[in-house]
């Protein structure tokens, strides 16, 4: 069976651990099992692994904290928490912490392999953080955020705060689509109507500057919200 890749996977619930791990190693994934946050985070700053996967509710240190660590040393292993919270404002804090998926249970094990292997996919090529979450590589851009700058092979282009804000979390996303609600609650702080309207307008400027490349695109999804893509070159 081809390796598919290494995975930290932190879950408390010994029988979902079980089932998942075994599903995932059926699948082709090498999988280390913990138990609590804490036990967690001192494998992951031992071993190398290509993927998390972090239950939000574990002992000793939970999901987002061992998430927060991981992030202060690698910006780009792919991070999926799993959560039996369904609220809106857990998902805002985890795309914040640099999430690249969110699973509420029950979910399906079928669901969440092809998810994780779309993430792996997805994280060698395309839309992807360098070393931190200030700069990303989307496309032939570089997008520079601690200097709010998208730097083209043939142009730069300055950009403001918000714009730079929005573009970063739509990177962080890595062509995932990040809801309206949570764009707005995390760029505006609020969402209300004129905030949405407000959205539109700096969608469509992202849009301008990233039209040096037409390989790179940001996706309206009608009601839901939007994600960044590249097009794989033919």
């Amino acid at each position: 069976m081809i390796h598919k890749g290494k995975i930290l996977f932190a879950e408390d619930d010994a029988n979902l651990g079980f089932v998942v791990k075994d599903n995932l190693e059926d699948s082709g994934f090498q999988v280390e099992l913990y138990t609590d946050g804490e036990t967690a985070l001192l494998a992951y700053q031992h071993g190398e692994y290509d993927l998390c996967i972090l239950d939000v509710m574990m002992p000793k240190k939970d999901g987002f904290s061992v998430a927060q660590a991981i992030r202060k040393t690698n910006a780009d292993i792919p991070i999926i928490f799993v959560t039996a919270k369904s609220l809106k404002e857990d998902r805002i804090k985890g795309f914040q912490l640099g999430a690249d998926d969110y699973l509420t249970k029950p979910f399906s094990i079928e669901e969440m392999i092809l998810r994780v292997e779309a993430i792996l996919k997805r994280s060698k090529k395309g839309v992807r953080p360098s070393q931190n979450n200030d700069s990303f590589i989307v496309g032939e851009f570089t997008f520079d955020f601690k200097n709010l700058l998208i730097i083209h092979p043939t142009h730069t282009q300055e950009m403001t705060q918000r714009d730079g804000e929005l573009l970063r979390l739509l990177c962080m996303s890595k062509n995932q689509v990040v809801e309206r609600d949570t764009i707005l609650s995390v760029i505006w702080g609020d969402e209300n109507y004129f905030n949405g309207r407000s959205l539109d307008v700096f969608i469509s400027r992202l849009r301008r500057y990233l039209k040096l490349d037409p390989q790179v695109e940001i996706v309206n999804i009608h009601r839901v919200g939007f994600k960044i893509v590249t097009i794989d070159k033919l």
